[in-house]
């Protein structure tokens, strides 16, 4: 063999061998991971259905993880404090966010500036579950159904109220779009947040809202407050006398729901990313989770990074050009 092979053949067996040796903390630290406490940022305060999904599913997660996972409360700016918080943290795993569709989808319509950037500072994990929406009147309404509602208010435009939790909310975004579609005007009367608006709905001081399940679910088991058609495509197994939009408006196509889904810092390695995800699907697989979220009125959601990267764009694609035409802002 001639001294030039001999060279060849050193210098990459060298070079092999400097490269195994690069990568085996690198392989380690991944095989090691979870190495501390775990903190699931949530943007939203404690007691709230986007508070309770987290710790149940973080309940389910850690013990298979190893690690305990510790829930955050980072709530305002319309979630931007709790997903630039994240969007900052270091992507070694130890960081996870609860991101929905108004961190995801709507924020970047509504502000000329976020302090995030969805597409290049968050990596999904994966889906987590939904929240209904229900639009439904205070309990002495005159509207009887959805379509007597929308007879009202075209024969009195921007004179029938309707509550929303804040500006930008899906439930205000969603009541907008029904707005449109059917041709009729009513009147926004934002809150700050869903507690305050659902209580002067079943005082009667506003007459509709767009109302998320979870939120409004005691209201509706007693009766302070009355459904009278959901968003959803299908009607749903706890008001399966309610119509959906569709049904009842004909409105094909419509459907609107609040969703949210795990994320956590863009250059996450990729080892990472597939434990966690792998993780929540198995979590969202169990009989006892699936039941909890159920009981406080969740939609479990399931599908992995790429089936949550479709839902965005599928989103963003009904939504964005809704916000930019209405010229909703936030800013």
């Amino acid at each position: 063999m001639s001294n030039i092979s001999v060279m060849r053949r050193t210098i990459l067996a060298t070079g092999l061998t400097g490269l195994v040796t690069a990568l085996l903390p690198f392989r380690s630290a991944l095989a090691a991971y979870p190495e501390q406490t775990i903190k699931w940022i949530v943007a939203y305060a404690a007691g709230g259905g986007t508070d309770t999904l987290a710790r149940i599913l973080a309940e389910t997660m850690s013990p298979k993880l190893g690690k305990a996972i510790v829930i955050e409360n980072r709530p305002g700016g319309a979630t931007n404090i709790g997903a630039t918080a994240a969007a900052k943290a270091d992507p070694d795993g130890h960081t996870l966010f609860t991101a929905d569709n108004g961190t995801l989808v709507f924020n970047p319509a509504l502000f000329r500036k976020l302090p995030y950037d969805p597409a290049r500072d968050f990596r999904p994990i994966g889906l987590m579950a939904r929240f209904p929406l229900v639009v439904a009147v205070k309990k002495d309404s005159a509207s009887t159904s959805v379509r007597d509602l929308v007879d009202r208010a075209r024969a009195q435009p921007g004179a029938i109220n309707y509550a929303s939790p804040g500006v930008g909310s899906p439930h205000h975004l969603t009541m907008e779009r029904l707005s449109r579609e059917i041709g009729v005007r009513f009147n926004h009367v934002p809150y700050r947040g869903a507690a305050p608006a659902l209580n002067d709905l079943v005082g009667g001081h506003v007459e509709s809202m767009v109302v998320d399940y979870p939120s409004g679910l005691g209201f509706l088991r007693e009766g302070n407050i009355r459904p009278l058609a959901v968003c959803s495509a299908a009607r749903l197994g706890s008001l399966p006398e309610v119509p959906t939009v569709q049904e009842a408006l004909g409105l094909q196509g419509f459907e609107a729901f609040a969703w949210q889904g795990l994320v956590v810092p863009k250059a996450t390695p990729d080892a990472i990313v597939d434990r966690l995800s792998a993780e929540l699907a198995a979590a969202l697989r169990h009989e006892p989770v699936l039941e909890r979220l159920r009981a406080v009125g969740l939609e479990p959601l399931t599908g992995g990074p790429a089936d949550m990267e479709r839902l965005i764009e599928a989103e963003r694609a009904v939504w964005v050009p809704l916000i930019r035409s209405l010229g909703i802002t936030l800013d």
